[in-house]
């Protein structure tokens, strides 16, 4: 048994988790914001607005092709992290290679070559998004598991969890302030492109800075049973899909991604447009679904030892229907708008706490049990596969959400927005099917079960 992590050592591990998750925000908030915008927004038009076959478009067919790379190098990732025979260990040597880049090709998506509409800004916006995609698996698969590997109970991956469900919603709420930033560079005379682009610069650099603390800070080969898995990677995943508990936990949680980008994705369009409010109000109400969110870390993390992780996740499900369902009524409810605004953070802070700890503890013991029973310890492919099935589901909702934008030709018609909250809330009853079927109790008694294997 390797040491236990002491609390400073995760501190550290969590910190990784600020970093890319600020630079995953960055992406995730403002990429399709930036190339379909409204004309409110002021930003120029860099790649043709057309539409294929009535709900394709260049940025969806791009973001699409991106997840799909995406996706595709994941389980490659996972197999080279969990065969990797480093000296520094199977997953701090790609985190430390990954991070320059990653940070560098985050901002360069924002960085169109031609001042205007051109097929070269397409070209270069795709290279660069394949680029952010294969860094930011080449950071996040091998950070995911250690979360496994560092912590050697389920109570141990459960605090660890936690401390990163709080650096992921404070990466995201800084990358929510963006919009506070590129104003504030806009008063001093740039325009709104040239602001964005500063603005999104000067919080990739932070991100950086967060990405190579776990790098730096932890001494994998002290605190990680870490035996290279000399199963390739077809085999090994395979072997993964196996597992049925992993499969119909991994099928929720695709079909939650696809929910959940689409709403989140939106979410510009929700204030700009439904609610008429001004684009930093975006920061503000991710500010306070953090802040609400951290006010449900530690009862969600005591609750979830009492009942179980699986009901915790069903509640979650069953909130996100309701908060769905209401995104689709904002503007149309007797209540001011900036009220509403609130509400929506109010109803969705339970929900994305419960999401943003446990699938990830979900996953963990999953890939102990499977250690256990298989004698093979494959976190690297377990935490790989999950990524690339929920990328999956960021990739069609980057399809769908884009399709429903301009399926009008306007993309500021309210229903086309209000459409994406009602698609949302179809997915997100059939995540909620697939995690009925999800025997927690199967994986529980068999990672406290010494005679498993």
């Amino acid at each position: 048994m390797k040491e236990k992590l002491p609390v400073s050592k995760q501190i550290a591990y969590s910190l990784g988790q600020f970093g890319w998750s600020l630079l995953s925000g960055i992406i995730g908030s403002y990429l399709i914001f930036y190339y379909i915008p409204t004309k409110e927004s002021g930003i120029s038009i860099f790649i043709p607005q057309v539409v294929f076959l009535g709900f394709v478009t260049i940025i969806g067919a791009i973001t699409m092709l991106g997840r799909l790379f995406d996706a595709i190098t994941d389980p490659w990732i996972a197999t080279l992290s969990d065969r990797s025979k480093s000296k520094k260990g199977r997953r701090i040597s790609f985190m430390r290679n990954a991070s320059i880049p990653f940070a560098l090709t985050t901002v360069l998506v924002f960085w169109s070559p031609v001042n205007g509409e051109s097929g070269l800004n397409v070209v270069f916006l795709t290279v660069m998004l394949l680029l952010f995609y294969l860094f930011l698996t080449m950071y996040v698969t091998p950070f995911f598991a250690l979360l496994s590997e560092l912590g050697h109970t389920p109570e141990e991956r459960l605090n660890l969890s936690t401390y990163i469900s709080v650096t992921w919603f404070l990466g995201a709420a800084v990358a929510s302030q963006a919009p506070l930033l590129w104003n504030l560079f806009m008063s001093m005379g740039y325009s709104t492109v040239t602001s964005m682009r500063i603005a999104l610069t000067i919080l990739s650099a932070i991100a950086l800075i967060f990405l190579l603390i776990p790098v730096f800070a932890i001494d994998e080969k002290r605190y990680c049973e870490s035996v290279p898995s000399e199963l390739k990677m077809l085999d090994s995943m395979k072997a993964t899909f196996r597992n049925r508990e992993f499969r119909m936990f991994v099928f929720s949680d695709l079909v939650y991604w696809i929910a959940i980008t689409i709403f989140q994705s939106s979410l510009l369009y929700y204030i700009t447009i439904l609610l008429r409010l001004p684009d930093t109000m975006f920061g503000i109400l991710f500010m306070g679904l953090g802040v609400g969110s951290f006010l449900f870390y530690v009862p969600i993390n005591i609750i979830a030892k009492k009942i179980g992780k699986k009901k915790l996740l069903i509640i979650a499900f069953i909130f996100f229907l309701f908060v769905y369902v209401y995104g689709a009524f904002l503007g149309k409810l007797p209540l001011d708008t900036t009220i509403q605004a609130y509400l929506l953070v109010l109803l969705a802070a339970i929900p994305m706490a419960i999401f943003g700890i446990l699938p990830n503890v979900v996953v963990a013991d999953i890939a102990e049990y499977d250690a256990r029973k298989t004698g093979i310890r494959r976190e690297g492919m377990f935490f790989g596969t999950r990524t690339f099935m929920s990328k999956i589901g960021q990739m069609f909702s980057m399809l769908i959400l884009s399709g429903l934008l301009l399926s009008k030709g306007n993309v500021s018609d309210e229903m086309s927005i209000r459409m994406t909250a009602v698609t949302a809330a179809v997915f997100c009853l059939v995540g909620l099917l697939f995690l009925l079927l999800y025997n927690e109790k199967k994986i529980l008694e068999g990672i406290t079960d010494e005679n498993v294997a």
